[in-house]
């Protein structure tokens, strides 16, 4: 008997961290910034995730493309701006657990940033690098 109450706890508290990650708000204004860590062209890694930097002749237009392509992934929704704007801010949710990953695309110097990172953890498991090389080669960049 005893040990159907401790599984049964085990499962209440599963659903509940469950229900909490893919209920906890994402809050714009904490992640609709200009996040750079990088100010050179090139990939870079960091610590829960990834950005990656290309200068290129048309910033805006490569941007909009890759908006298109990022608004294309399942479980991604627009979190705040637009192409237009010049700061474009996107939450991703893995699909088992919901997770959410925040992707910040933005034009800063004729350069085009894009950011991927983790919102909980410490690691990301190299899930943010992919996603971004991946919207990269579709876009061309």
């Amino acid at each position: 008997m005893l040990w159907r109450l401790g599984l049964a706890l085990l499962l209440i508290g599963i659903l509940g961290f469950a229900a909490w990650v893919r209920l906890a708000p994402v809050r714009p204004e904490r992640w609709h910034r200009v996040p750079s860590t990088a100010a050179q062209v090139g990939d870079w890694v960091e610590p829960g995730g990834f950005e990656a930097v290309r200068q290129l002749p048309k910033p805006q237009a490569a941007m909009t493309a890759l908006d298109a392509i990022i608004m294309a992934t399942p479980r991604t929704t627009r979190l705040e701006g637009a192409p237009e704007d010049g700061l474009v801010t996107y939450v991703t949710r893995s699909a088992l657990w919901g997770f959410p990953d925040i992707t910040n695309l933005w034009i800063e110097g004729g350069r085009l940033h894009i950011r991927g990172h983790l919102i909980y953890g410490r690691s990301d498991l190299g899930v943010n690098r992919t996603r971004i090389e991946g919207w990269l080669v579709r876009a061309g960049l």
